[in-house]
């Protein structure tokens, strides 16, 4: 049986087409990731696998249960983690684990046990007794993670769980995440950090209400068709400037300190010898092995 089944999902706000027929199937047991910018439907999907929207069009199952039909049932073995903190300020950690544990009607012989592997792998027993609104970004995001968890839910959906964290929390959040799929929870996550795909069995990469691609990071990025190399130069935009003027450039976008420009064939010695005496903010070129960034960028040029 698959954890998550979705079958030409449609979802509209008003004339807004938020999501426009999506399927796909997240495995009992696996980590799958939405990767894709703010405003690509990933959020209204979360929501619709999680009960709190219906569909317009199409079909859910969580664990074979349909949304349209049992919300209670699908509420009981879920877990869900919207994108925004939504945990109670006021009371303090423990104190939101055991409202959690409360609503969730854990058994009192379960909690201690519970509540204990919960801080061991959040780290957050030595600020039980702080309220939730003093934590820090990434504890907070912890918390959150550990009440949608109270209830040992089969189906975990966390939606944009690292946004605005600092990239040392973001790399224990997810250390986290392969601990709790482990532990065989199926776990649906949605990012809009590209480098976070490469943390997922599979992903779909979503952009305007459709999925463009749905594989393992490993193969998704085999599917980039063209030669492509990184370039490092004293001024990028300049650089920028030369390349998108070059015939045989097809892309450039900056990453970091360096341009990865993608070319219609493979460049030759000739050409980069050329290049650099045109072009005297050519520092340094290497191939470059195409990032999920890349396939995504690209799969939005074809659309554009």
């Amino acid at each position: 049986m698959n954890g998550i089944e979705v079958d030409n999902f449609v979802r509209s706000y008003g004339d807004v087409k938020a999501v426009r027929g999506v399927s796909l199937q997240v495995k009992a047991g696996e980590l799958f990731g939405l990767i894709g910018p703010d405003g690509a439907g990933k959020t209204t999907l979360m929501r619709a696998v999680s009960t709190l929207l219906t569909p317009d069009a199409g079909r859910i199952r969580v664990m074979g249960f349909d949304v349209r039909e049992r919300v209670a049932e699908i509420r009981a073995l879920l877990g869900y983690m919207p994108q925004r903190f939504s945990l109670y300020p006021d009371l303090t950690v423990e104190q939101n684990l055991r409202f959690f544990a409360d609503l969730f009607e854990v058994p009192p012989a379960e909690r201690a046990p519970r509540m204990k592997q919960l801080y061991d792998f959040s780290r957050l027993e030595p600020f039980k007794k702080r309220q939730a609104g003093a934590l820090s970004g990434g504890m907070k995001q912890k918390l959150a993670l550990s009440c949608a968890l109270i209830h040992t839910p089969e189906v975990l959906v966390l939606d944009e769980p690292t946004f605005g964290v600092d990239p040392v929390s973001r790399m224990e959040f997810w250390e986290i995440l392969r601990e709790i799929k482990k532990q065989g929870t199926t776990i649906l996550v949605s990012t809009a950090y590209m480098d976070e795909a490469d943390q997922c069995d599979r992903i779909g990469l979503f952009f305007n209400g459709r999925l463009q691609g749905l594989d393992t990071p490993v193969v998704l990025k085999k599917t980039y068709p063209r030669p492509l190399f990184r370039i490092s130069g004293t001024d990028l935009h300049r650089l920028r400037s030369f390349f998108a003027e070059q015939p045989q450039v097809y892309s450039t976008q900056m990453f970091g300190d360096a341009l990865h420009v993608s070319f219609s064939e493979n460049p030759l010695d000739r050409d980069w010898q050329n290049w650099q005496k045109a072009c005297s903010e050519i520092r340094d070129w290497q191939v470059q092995p195409p990032s999920i960034e890349d396939v995504f960028l690209d799969m939005m040029e074809k659309q554009a």
